[in-house]
């Protein structure tokens, strides 16, 4: 019988073959499953993340303003937030693989023919079809992953897939820059053009490695033994039936008429502020310092996404170990916030804008990556399809409203310092939110009801 003992905050469950035989099975599961949509998700923030790169040049080709790149690089959010509910009920119907093949090839051929924009409402055009296109990835693989890991084992595995956000930061920029540069004017196209080409038309032979390799569940894992399917399903048995006891959501409808959902999504909006003011302005901050060189640029943006990713792999292993995600959530969103906004008392000092870069990424990125964990712990197992596509494509509006205000206050006043401080300012209400206004059960780390 499987049961739940406490161990230092975290969950031991006792499966078929033992504890230490189960870890056996995880690290096989996660050697198999998670480079595959590690891989996956490096594509797709390196096609969040270029329009960032892009904008150093096409603004300057195209004569775009700052609040049209702004509103441009914002809407994308908003087809993204229309589809992502739709897209992850049909996973659940069709399963992961057809899923991503769809969205994979989709998103790449639309990224890769953003190289061909010429007008503002072209470039609308082109961002609102990709968000239509990319909707429900994000999502579908935070609900994929319930289906491998519970909720004990989640906070890593969903660090270790949001690894792939600051990574693709370290080899996205020097790779851009260099694109941008290397190729500018090879085939009487400049370098920005060839940047969304040699990004894009990749996604699409992602998708197709994804559909040949990836099972849709651990039952269809052929390099799974029986046992080690057994050992599954009681880890994952025991951890719905933990969810019950907490007051986890049985039911589609319960989660979607749920205030908390809307909470959860609320925070998810303030970690989505962060993110995507450091992806889409870390460029224009690196160039405000003095950096003039569009492939210098690339490899000094290198550096504070390389403490981003160190920030995802310590925070999301300490709250797994700890037992904890409250403080790890929200106080590190807190800190990353407010050195963020620290930066234009820097000045164009490079060295103390840089150390400022580097821990503004190293809480942001790692307390924002840690969130994945909780919503799905909260919603349960039934209600986890619709829950996490609504937090999702509600919260991800923190990605259209990041670039635009900032864009147009740059527009405003010629300085993006306003637009930090208005921005910091939300997600430190979102970090209140965290740190008194979730119920425990939202915040357990596979602990039993006795010690909740």
């Amino acid at each position: 019988m499987n049961r739940i003992r406490p161990l230092t905050g975290a969950a031991v469950i006792d499966s078929p073959l033992g504890r230490t035989e189960e870890d056996a099975v995880f690290r096989k599961i996660s050697m198999r499953v998670m480079p595959l949509v590690l891989i996956a998700y490096v594509f797709a923030f390196l096609d969040r993340i270029n329009i960032g790169y892009a904008q150093l040049q096409m603004k300057q080709d195209l004569a775009f303003s700052d609040a049209v790149y702004g509103l441009g690089a914002g809407l994308f959010f908003v087809t993204y937030l229309l589809f992502e509910v739709p897209s992850n009920l049909l996973l659940e119907k069709i399963g992961a693989r057809l899923t991503f093949l769809r969205i994979m090839v989709l998103w790449g051929l639309a990224s890769a023919a953003t190289a061909f924009v010429s007008a503002p409402w072209q470039f609308y055009g082109i961002r609102l079809m990709l968000g239509l296109f990319e909707a429900g990835f994000f999502p579908g693989i935070i609900l994929y992953l319930t289906y491998w890991y519970p909720s004990q084992r989640r906070g890593r595995v969903t660090g270790l897939f949001l690894f792939g956000m600051p990574i693709t930061g370290v080899l996205g920029g020097p790779l851009s820059g260099t694109i941008m540069s290397g190729l500018e004017g090879f085939g009487g196209m400049h370098g920005w053009q060839w940047l969304f080409i040699v990004e894009g038309l990749p996604t699409v032979l992602i998708g197709l490695l994804l559909y040949r390799m990836l099972p849709n569940r651990p039952d269809d894992a052929a390099w799974l033994s029986q046992a080690e399917k057994e050992t599954v399903r009681a880890a994952m048995s025991a951890d719905h039936k933990d969810d019950a006891a907490h007051g986890g959501h049985g039911k589609l409808a319960a989660a979607l008429a749920d205030p908390m959902t809307y909470v959860l999504a609320f925070v998810y909006f303030c970690c989505a502020c962060a993110v995507y003011t450091m992806t889409f302005w870390l460029p224009t901050m690196i160039k405000g310092i003095g950096i003039a060189n569009v492939s210098t640029i690339g490899w000094f943006t290198a550096v504070p996404y390389f403490f981003g990713a160190l920030g995802v792999l310590v925070i999301s292993r300490s709250s797994d170990r700890f037992g904890e995600r409250r403080w790890h959530v929200g106080g590190t969103l807190a800190i990353g916030a407010v050195a963020l906004a620290s930066t234009p008392f820097a000045g164009a000092n490079v060295g103390p804008v840089m150390t400022l870069l580097c821990i503004a990424s190293f809480f942001i990125f790692g307390g924002g990556s840690l969130f994945w964990s909780i919503p799905p712990t909260y919603l349960g197992r039934d209600a986890a399809a619709a829950g996490i596509a609504v937090i999702s494509s509600l919260g991800i509006l923190g990605g259209f409203v990041s670039p635009t205000l900032i864009g147009w206050i740059k527009g405003a006043t010629g300085s993006i310092q306003t637009g930090l401080f208005a921005l910091t300012a939300v997600v430190l209400v979102g970090c209140l939110t965290v740190l008194i206004g979730l119920p425990r059960r939202a915040l357990r780390v596979g602990t039993d009801s006795a010690n909740s």
